[in-house]
C-alpha cells in the first residue's frame, strides 16, 4: 500500500528531520554566539526560521540548485541566530528560571506573599500601619508596640529585637527596655506539641519525668526541667514544632531584600549581602541542635572553670538534654563590677587566645549560679577565629592602648580586606585624627569609638571578613550584657587592659625563648638552603651568566582580558571584510547563471553577508552579554 507508506514516511520523517534540524541549528547558534542556549528558546527560533524560509523560498522553484540551498540555510541559520541574539540582549540565558523550575517558584511565590500578607497584618494590628505608610503619629506606646508585633511575626522577627535590645547607642532607653524582654518572654507551646517533638527525636522512655512547664520560653525552642533513668537532673531544650518551615520562609524573605538593598550605594557599600548571607547561615545552624552541642564541647575544651558551661548527654536536631546550672536570670542579679570584668575577660580570652567564642552573649544567656560565678548558656551561635585574625586583632588593642596609628593601620589591614590602590598614607592620617578624637588625653574611650572606626573602615573600601564581623557582634552584645551586671562598665578601658596584660606575658624571657625556638624552627628549612642559592648566584655572575626572567601576561585574568580583546578584534575584522566582499560580488552582474533571476556571483554575496552578519551579531552579544 504505497500510500499508508508514503503516510508513515511523512508522519515519522518530518519530526525527524525538524529534529535534525533543530538539533544542527542550535548547535551552530552555540558555537557562532558561543552561548549554552535552552531547548524551548531554541526551538522556538527554529520554527520562526523555518517558517521565513518557506516563505521566502518555498513558491520560487520546486527544485531548488545547491547554490539556492546554501543560501537558504544560511538565511535559516541567519534568522535564528537573530531571533535568539535579540532574545539575549532583551533576556540574557539564566535570567529566567528554566520552565521545570515555574510551579515551585509559584508555590514559594503564593507563600511568601500570604507571609508579606500575614507580617503586615501583624503591624497594623499592633498600631504600627501609621508608621509604615509614612505618616507618623506619636511615639506613645510605640516601643511596645513594636515588640508585640516581633513577638508575633515569629522567629527570624524575635531574633532581631534581640540583636536590636543591645544597641543602646541607636535605639532609645525605652526602646531597649521594651525589647529586651523578647530574650525570655516569648509565649510557651503548648505542651502535646512539644512531647510529640521530644518523643519523636529521643523518646519518652528517655527520662523518669519531663515537667510540662517551661523553666524559660526562647524564639526557636523552649526548656523544661527533666530527670533521666539515671537519676540526674538535667534541662531538655526542645525546638518549637514547625519553626524550621517558618525561619525558611522569613530567611527567603531577608535575602530578596537584601538584593534589592545590595543594589543601591550604600547598601553596596555595607555588604547587605553578603551580612543576609551570614545572618541565614548564623540562623540555620541555631535551628540544628547536633551543631550547638558540638560548640559547647569546642568552648568548653578551651575554657577555664571561671565561667559555668552545661555538659551535654545526648541531642538530635531539635532536642538537646544537657546538665541544669542552678542560678537565676542576671535581671534578678545585684550589681558587681567583678563578676563584670570576669566575663569581659573569659570572652576576650576565647577571642585572643581559644579561637572559639560564644558569638551571643546577651542578658538572656548569662545567669549567676549559686556558688557565685557566672553560667552560660545557649551555644546555638558559636564563632571561630583563625591564629593569623587573633594575632592581628591582639595588635589592634595594643595600637589603641598605646595610641600609635601606624600600627592600628597595620592591623587594621591585616584583619580586613582592601582595594589594591589603597592610599594607606591617607589611611593612617584619618587614624591618627580619630586617635586624637577619642584617646586624647583626658578622653574616656567608649562603644562610640568603633562607630568612627567603622565609618574610616567604610569611608576607605576596606571589607571586615565574617570571622572578624562576629567578634565586634559578639562584644556588641556583650557591652549591653555587661551594663545589665555593672552599669557605667567600661568595655573599651577592661579590653585595652586585657590586650595590655597578654603583651606583657607574652614577653616573659620564657615565653620570648620560646617564640624565638619556634621561629627559628620555621625558618632553619630556608637558611640550610641559603648558601647553595647563594654560590649558585654568584657563580652564574662569575661566569656571565646571570639573567632575569620577565613574563608579560602572567597573571590570568590578563591574558584572558587580552585574549577576549583580541579575539572581538578580529570577528568584527572578518565581519567587515565579508560585508565588503559581499557588496561588491552583488554589485556584480558577470557569472554563470544559477537561474534566470540569480547569479552566482549573487549567490556568493548573499552568503558572504549572512557570513557578515552573524559574526557581527557575534560581537554584539558579547558586548551585551553580562560578565561574571
Amino acid at each position: 500500500m504505497p500510500g499508508m507508506g508514503d503516510f508513515l514516511v511523512y508522519t515519522i520523517g518530518f519530526p525527524i528531520t525538524f529534529l535534525l534540524l533543530v538539533l544542527g541549528m542550535a548547535l551552530a547558534a552555540r558555537r557562532i554566539l558561543g552561548l549554552r542556549i535552552g531547548l524551548i528558546r531554541t526551538a522556538l527560533a527554529c520554527a520562526l526560521a523555518m517558517s521565513v524560509a518557506q516563505s521566502t523560498f518555498g513558491e520560487t522553484t520546486a527544485e531548488p540548485s545547491a547554490g539556492l540551498v546554501t543560501l537558504q540555510l544560511g538565511l535559516s541559520i541567519l534568522a535564528v541566530i537573530a531571533v535568539l541574539a535579540l532574545a539575549e540582549i532583551i533576556v540574557p540565558t539564566g535570567s529566567i528560571p528554566p520552565p521545570t523550575e515555574w510551579w515551585g517558584m509559584a508555590r514559594r511565590r503564593i507563600a511568601r506573599t500570604r507571609r508579606y500578607s500575614r507580617i503586615t497584618a501583624i503591624a497594623f494590628r499592633h498600631g504600627l500601619g501609621p508608621y509604615l505608610r509614612g505618616r507618623e503619629r506619636t511615639s506613645t506606646g510605640l516601643s511596645r508596640s513594636l515588640r508585640l508585633a516581633l513577638q508575633d511575626a515569629g522567629v527570624t522577627f524575635v531574633k532581631l529585637g534581640q540583636v536590636l535590645s543591645t544597641r543602646a547607642d541607636l535605639l532609645p532607653q525605652d526602646f531597649v527596655d521594651e525589647l529586651s524582654l523578647l530574650q525570655d518572654k516569648v509565649p510557651a507551646a503548648k505542651w502535646d506539641q512539644v512531647r510529640e517533638v521530644l518523643d519523636a527525636e529521643v523518646g519518652l522512655d528517655a527520662f523518669r519525668e519531663v515537667d510540662p512547664e517551661p523553666l524559660a520560653a526562647a524564639s526557636i525552642a523552649q526548656v523544661h526541667r527533666a530527670v533521666l533513668r539515671s537519676g540526674a537532673e538535667v534541662v531538655v531544650k526542645v525546638q518549637r514544632p514547625d519553626v524550621r518551615a517558618t525561619a525558611e520562609g522569613d530567611l527567603d524573605i531577608v535575602s530578596r531584600l537584601a538584593e534589592t538593598l545590595q543594589r543601591t550605594r550604600w547598601g553596596s557599600a555595607l555588604g547587605i549581602r553578603d551580612l543576609a548571607a551570614g545572618f541565614a547561615a548564623a540562623l540555620r545552624e541555631e535551628l540544628d541542635f547536633r551543631i550547638e552541642a558540638r560548640n559547647i564541647t569546642a568552648v568548653a575544651a578551651a575554657s577555664d572553670s571561671s565561667v559555668g558551661l552545661p555538659h551535654v548527654h545526648l541531642s538530635t536536631a531539635r532536642v538537646l538534654v544537657m546538665d541544669r546550672l542552678d542560678g537565676v536570670p542576671l535581671r534578678g542579679a545585684s550589681e558587681d563590677e567583678g563578676l563584670a570584668r570576669t566575663l569581659l575577660r573569659f570572652v576576650l580570652r576565647q577571642v585572643m587566645l581559644d579561637g572559639v567564642f560564644h558569638a551571643d552573649p546577651h542578658p538572656g544567656n548569662v545567669l549567676l549560679l549559686t556558688d557565685g560565678r557566672l553560667g552560660l548558656l545557649d551555644f546555638g551561635s558559636v564563632g571561630r577565629i583563625d591564629s593569623a585574625l587573633r594575632s592581628a586583632l591582639q595588635r589592634l588593642l595594643l595600637a589603641i592602648d598605646r595610641s600609635d596609628p601606624a600600627g592600628l593601620t597595620d592591623a587594621l589591614l591585616e584583619l580586613t580586606s582592601h582595594p589594591e590602590d589603597i592610599d594607606e598614607q591617607r589611611l593612617e592620617r584619618a587614624l591618627g585624627q580619630f586617635m586624637a578624637r577619642h584617646l586624647g588625653a583626658g578622653m574616656r574611650p567608649d562603644v562610640e569609638m568603633f562607630g568612627d572606626l567603622f565609618l574610616i573602615v567604610s569611608r576607605f573600601g576596606l571589607s571586615i571578613p565574617p570571622e572578624v564581623a562576629a567578634v565586634f557582634r559578639a562584644l556588641a552584645t556583650l557591652e549591653g550584657t555587661l551594663a545589665e551586671l555593672a552599669p557605667g562598665f567600661n568595655i573599651v578601658v577592661e579590653s585595652r587592659a586585657f590586650a595590655a596584660e597578654q603583651i606583657s606575658e607574652r614577653l616573659t624571657a620564657e615565653s620570648v625563648k620560646r617564640t624565638m625556638a619556634e621561629e627559628l624552627q620555621a625558618v632553619l628549612p630556608m637558611l640550610r638552603r641559603l648558601p647553595r642559592r647563594i654560590d649558585r648566584i654568584t657563580g652564574a655572575v662569575e661566569q656571565g651568566r646571570l639573567s632575569m626572567s620577565v613574563r608579560l601576561f602572567a597573571d590570568e585574568r590578563d591574558r584572558s582580558f587580552v585574549t577576549g580583546l583580541l579575539h572581538q578584534v578580529m570577528l568584527t575584522a572578518l565581519g567587515a571584510t565579508a560585508g565588503v566582499m559581499s557588496v561588491l560580488l552583488l554589485g556584480s552582474s558577470g557569472g554563470p547563471r544559477i537561474s534566470p533571476d540569480v547569479g552566482l556571483h549573487q549567490v556568493f554575496g548573499y552568503n558572504l553577508m549572512i557570513i557578515s552578519v552573524l559574526l557581527g551579531l557575534r560581537v554584539v552579544v558579547a558586548v551585551f552579554r553580562p560578565r561574571s
